[in-house]
C-alpha cells in the first residue's frame, strides 16, 4: 500500500524505479498535488548509514567552505550578526567551526554524527531561543519533511531555517540522468520542487526565499535581491567585507575550551 504525501497528504503513484545501493529495488513515489518525490519506506537506511559521511565524499571540506561564506554573507547583510544560530544535523562540525571562525555565534547538532571540529559547541551549551537554524543537505535525508522543519523550528524557539537542496523542475529527472538521486549511497530520499517548498511555507505560515539550491523560510520579510546576490558568485568578494567587519571567534574558543 502506498502512503499519502507527508507534506500535502493527497494520493501518489509510483513514478519509476531504481537500483539503491546497487541491491535494493526501490519505488520513487509522486506527489502530482505538491510535486515532492520520495523513495518507498527507506528500509535500508540502516545500511546506507553504516558510516553517516561516505567515504567518497571527496568534496565535503571544499563545499563546506564556500557554503560558509554565502551564509557569512547571508547573516551580515540580511539577519542578525551577533545573532545565535545552531547547525542541525551538522555533521563533523565542520560549518559550525567555519561560521565560529567568522564571529558568529554557532552551534552544532546531530543525532548520528560524532563532534570533531566543534567540540565545546554543543547545541547543549547553549540556551534557546537562537535567532535562526540552518540545514544544509538535510531536508533530502527526511522521511517527513514537514514535521521535521516544524519541530526544529519549535525546539530552537525561532521562525527562520536557512537551508539547501538541490530542486528539480516539471516531472521527476529520469533515475540514470540525475546525480542528486544518490542511488550509490541510498541516503537520498525526498526530493523537491520549488512548489514544495511553497506548500511547506503556507502550511508553516511562513515566507519562502529561493535562489538555486539556497533556500529560506522564515516570518521576517527580506530583499529577494540581495538575497540573490549574496548567493551569487559575488558572495567570494563580499565575504571579505564581512570577515573584516567581524571578530573571529577562533582565539577565544581556544581560550576557552583551555579553561
Amino acid at each position: 500500500m502506498i502512503k499519502d504525501c507527508p507534506i500535502c497528504f493527497s494520493k501518489r503513484e509510483i513514478s519509476f524505479q531504481a537500483n539503491v545501493l546497487r541491491k535494493h529495488t526501490v519505488n520513487y513515489l509522486y506527489c502530482i498535488s505538491c510535486g515532492l518525490l520520495q523513495t518507498e519506506t527507506p528500509y535500508w537506511l540502516n545500511e546506507a548509514y553504516n558510516n553517516p559521511v561516505v567515504d567518497a565524499d571527496t568534496g565535503l571540506i571544499l563545499r563546506n567552505v564556500n557554503l560558509s561564506k554565502k551564509l557569512a554573507c547571508i547573516l551580515f547583510f540580511i539577519f542578525c550578526h551577533k545573532g545565535k544560530y545552531q547547525d542541525i544535523a551538522g555533521g563533523y562540525g565542520i560549518l559550525t567551526r567555519l561560521m565560529r571562525d567568522f564571529g558568529f555565534d554557532f552551534y552544532w547538532s546531530d543525532l548520528y554524527c560524532k563532534n570533531i571540529f566543534a567540540k565545546g559547541f554543543d547545541v547543549s551549551t547553549a540556551i534557546p531561543p537562537f535567532n535562526a537554524i540552518t540545514a544544509f543537505e538535510v531536508l533530502e535525508h527526511v522521511e517527513d519533511p514537514l514535521c521535521f522543519i516544524r519541530e526544529n523550528l519549535n525546539k530552537a524557539g525561532t521562525s527562520t531555517i536557512i537551508f539547501s537542496t538541490e530542486l528539480f523542475k516539471s516531472k521527476p529527472p529520469d533515475p540514470m540522468s540525475w546525480w542528486y538521486y544518490a542511488l550509490s549511497t541510498g541516503q537520498h530520499i525526498s526530493f523537491y520542487q520549488r512548489r514544495t517548498l511553497e506548500i511547506i511555507a503556507n502550511k508553516l505560515t511562513l515566507r519562502l526565499y529561493s535562489h538555486n539550491n539556497f533556500h529560506i523560510l522564515t516570518d521576517k520579510r527580506i530583499n529577494y535581491s540581495l538575497f540573490r546576490i549574496m548567493t551569487s558568485r559575488l558572495s567570494g568578494l563580499l565575504y571579505y567585507y564581512v570577515k573584516e567587519n567581524m571578530t573571529s571567534k577562533t582565539y577565544d574558543d581556544h581560550e576557552k575550551l583551555i579553561r
